[in-house]
């Protein structure tokens, strides 16, 4: 199994589609890639307890997050025949609508991608330490707890 790079995977405010588009088109020269998976967490304008979220400000310990990402990586380069994997997250405020985290996948065939960029997503849910503080239209705020 080779290592993977340790990375900076978070990024200060929302993900934009164009840094998505970005990421997507500099792939293309890539020519044994046959599959990409890509998982978009976007913030829902939830409704809790009467009040809508209008957006979640995001917080982690980076350096134990990071290192949480790093092992995610590595598992995921060991598990499944990936060509390429970038994982990126917010931190700070991010408003309804917006992209909160970006998981991106590549392989010679669709079922590593897919099953890969699946596994990923509920490895991050589970175990790395990010934290969101949502935010309602009266500016009171709740910690989310994810399901």
């Amino acid at each position: 199994m080779k290592e993977t790079q340790k990375r900076n995977s978070f990024i200060e405010g929302p993900i934009s589609p164009v840094f998505i588009a970005d990421s997507i088109s500099k792939h293309s020269v890539k020519k044994e890639i046959g599959a990409h998976s890509i998982f978009l967490g976007q913030v829902r304008n939830d409704l809790l307890e009467g009040k809508e979220v209008k957006a979640i400000d995001y917080t982690a310990y980076t350096d134990m997050a990071e290192e949480s990402l790093h092992s995610i990586r590595e598992w995921a380069f060991g598990q499944y025949n990936l060509t390429c994997m970038h994982i990126y997250h917010s931190l700070g405020r991010v408003e309804a609508g917006e992209i909160c985290l970006f998981v991106f996948t590549s392989s010679k065939h669709r079922k590593d991608a897919q099953d890969a960029c699946s596994a990923i997503v509920e490895r991050i849910k589970k175990e790395v330490p990010v934290w969101g503080k949502e935010v309602f239209e009266d500016n009171s705020y709740s910690w989310k707890v994810n399901s």
